[in-house]
Parts: structure tokens; sequence; C-alpha cells
């Protein structure tokens, strides 16, 4: 009968029999498994990605775990602004206890974008038949356009020699005004609009807000409504 109880309470005197650093070991909680925190910041990368015309490539560096315990409830975040080529991202964890972690990531979205196939001189209007495609990391130099869309019937503003690439930078919406040209003004007010000329002393497209010299110097502010119009509330 003895042994009988001896072996039930076996199991419980046989921590407080374990020196010191084997009983803080068996009572040491699990760590984080890395591969976890990798699966979360490739789920947001991808989240990110989705909103990119191209194919994401996404690799995070496994992080080195110290201390960490398994986690049962964590989120991720960027911690710099927006997808970059090396994005950083911050994994925190919520429950049963808090903790942070950061992990890098490189990110490359491999997509279409345009380059002119012949040399498009300053203040042409380009076509679809002005353009060749390429295949690149738009992610790299966002100022690559892969929606022909951005491109076609819009105009150079500068040279763009055959082979180089059609960037953001170097066209310009046709319904655009640009700084120092002439515009006809409408003003509306409540029972009553008038039209005036002016000077444009800002570029804006469709929707932005620039100001405009009257005849007479005064300066107003007004929305642009096409390559020609501003129109002013009163």
């Amino acid at each position: 009968m003895r042994a009988s109880r001896f072996l039930l309470l076996l199991p419980l005197l046989l921590p407080a029999a374990l020196p010191g650093p084997a009983r803080a070991q068996a009572a040491r909680p699990a760590l984080q498994d890395p591969a976890a925190l990798v699966a979360q910041a490739e789920v947001l990368l991808k989240e990110q990605a989705a909103t990119w015309p191209g194919r994401a490539v996404i690799h995070v560096d496994a992080p080195r775990i110290v201390n960490q315990a398994a986690c049962a409830q964590m989120e991720a975040s960027l911690s710099g602004s927006g997808l970059q080529p090396r994005t950083p991202v911050t994994i925190r964890c919520l429950a049963p206890q808090p903790w942070t972690i950061y992990l890098q990531a490189s990110v490359q979205i491999q997509g279409t974008y345009y380059v002119a196939n012949r040399l498009i001189q300053r203040d042409e209007a380009l076509s679809l038949d002005d353009l060749d495609t390429r295949e690149g990391d738009l992610l790299r130099n966002r100022r690559l356009i892969g929606d022909p869309a951005r491109i076609v019937g819009w105009i150079a503003t500068r040279r763009i020699r055959a082979g180089g690439a059609i960037e953001s930078g170097a066209l310009r919406d046709p319904n655009a005004i640009e700084r120092g040209q002439q515009v006809r003004t409408v003003a509306r007010g409540v029972g009553f609009v008038a039209s005036s000329e002016g000077q444009a002393l800002e570029s804006g497209g469709p929707g932005a807000r620039i100001q405009v010299r009257t005849p007479g110097g005064q300066i107003i502010t007004g929305t642009v409504i096409d390559a020609h119009t501003v129109q002013v509330m009163m």
C-alpha cells in the first residue's frame, strides 16, 4: 500500500527534487516558432502587393528568437511608409505575453512597363503605336508606368528617346493647365455666372485648385475644369 501511494505522489515530488536550474528549465514556456512570424509577415506583404499591377516576389528574413514566448494572438504592420524594396515589418504579440519583434523583407513587383519605340518630341501626344513593353521591378522604380491609360493621349513634357522608359514625370494630363498659361475663368454665384480671362500661376489637373491672376492684377483661386477653364465659386 505504501509503495502504491509513493508512486502516486512521485510526479508531484519530482520537480521539487530536481536541482534549481533544472526546475527553471522545466517551467520555462515554449519559445515562438520563427516560421510562424515569417508566414504572418508574408500574408501582410502579399495583401499590400495586391494593389500593384504585377507579380510580387517576397522574401522575409527569419528573425532571431531570444526570449519571445509562443504567441496565441499576433498582428503584423509595416514599420515604414508602405512597400519598399527593403521593407521592415513589425510583429506584435497580444496574448498571452506581449512582446514586439521586427523583421526585414525584400520585395519586388515584377510587371510590365512601357517604353517609347521612337523619339518622342516635347508637347507631342502619345498613342498606343508609340509604345513597346518591357518587364522589370515596378517597386524599385515607381516612376515607371504599367497602365497604358496613363500614357495614351497624354502630352510629353520633354523629349523621350527611342527605347527610353515612359515615366510619370515626363507626361502631363491633356486636360491639365500649365503655369503661365492663359485660361478662361468662370465665376459662379447665387443667380449669376461671369466669365473672364487670366494667367495661371500654378499647374494642375482637373479637380486641382490653382491661383490665377486676373487682367486687373487680382489673384483668385479656382478649380481646374479642363485644359482651358478654371471655375471660381463666389
